[in-house]
């Protein structure tokens, strides 16, 4: 293990976005805990690495988060980065269409897990010696101009934008930087569906891995990272 290696919480980790950034920092030479829903698909992530630890987790339960995170201390004795990736699309629909139980499955996930996740890092962080670290949260272009028919993913990438605003404020004198990286259409099975221009989700994962590199003096407040082809200003 490389002297400057780091111990990063991933969520979302068994597929998609999580799964690149966790194999680009797996491949950096960093130690990552690995947590989503599923264990075989957090372990297929893993690929057999000793600096990976698969922890599946249930982000909409607080208690499942605090234990991801004691875990991962038990492990590699502390936390230097989250990224709090986990969430989901939703259903497609406007303010006229949406059912209760649609609004409220991904309230839970997109802001409640990011609450959550983020709570016990920066308590974990603030408690810790040397303390700080860095949690990245991934917003998206739909916190600024939703896609139509998008309400329940617009309205809780939103809330990840508040939530990332008053991170900074908070937690930026105890040592800990947050970054919001709104990405557009990176390439896994999510966005297979989209008509749009889309980009190699390893250029998010190489994106990741470089900020989480960075020094805790070095703030990224937020970031996007979208192919150039996408409709985005000005889209609706």
């Amino acid at each position: 293990m490389q002297e400057d290696a780091k111990t990063i919480v991933i969520t979302g980790a068994g597929s998609g976005i999580g799964r690149a950034c966790a194999r680009s920092l797996l491949g950096a030479g960093h130690r990552v805990v690995l947590a989503g829903r599923h264990a075989d698909s957090l372990a297929e992530t893993a690929q057999g690495s000793t600096d990976a630890l698969v922890v599946p987790t249930d982000v909409t339960d607080s208690d499942s988060v605090d234990a991801l995170f004691a875990q991962a201390v038990d492990r590699f004795g502390r936390v230097d980065a989250l990224f709090n990736n986990a969430g989901v699309f939703g259903p497609r629909a406007s303010i006229t269409e949406i059912d209760d139980e649609q609004w409220h499955t991904v309230w839970r996930t997109n802001v409640d897990g990011a609450v959550f996740c983020a709570r016990a890092a920066a308590r974990t962080m603030i408690a810790q010696s040397p303390r700080g670290g860095r949690i990245i949260n991934n917003g998206s272009l739909a916190a600024h101009r939703p896609r139509p028919d998008s309400l329940a993913y617009a309205v809780t990438k939103h809330a990840i934008s508040g939530l990332t605003a008053s991170m900074l404020l908070d937690l930026r004198d105890v040592d800990i930087d947050v970054t919001q990286i709104d990405i557009g259409n990176a390439a896994t099975e999510m966005t297979a569906g989209f008509a749009e221009a889309s980009i190699d989700v390893a250029h998010v994962a190489e994106m990741i891995t470089h900020i989480v590199g960075l020094p805790v003096d070095v703030s990224v407040p937020t970031i996007t990272v979208m192919a150039r082809g996408m409709k985005y200003v000005g889209r609706g």
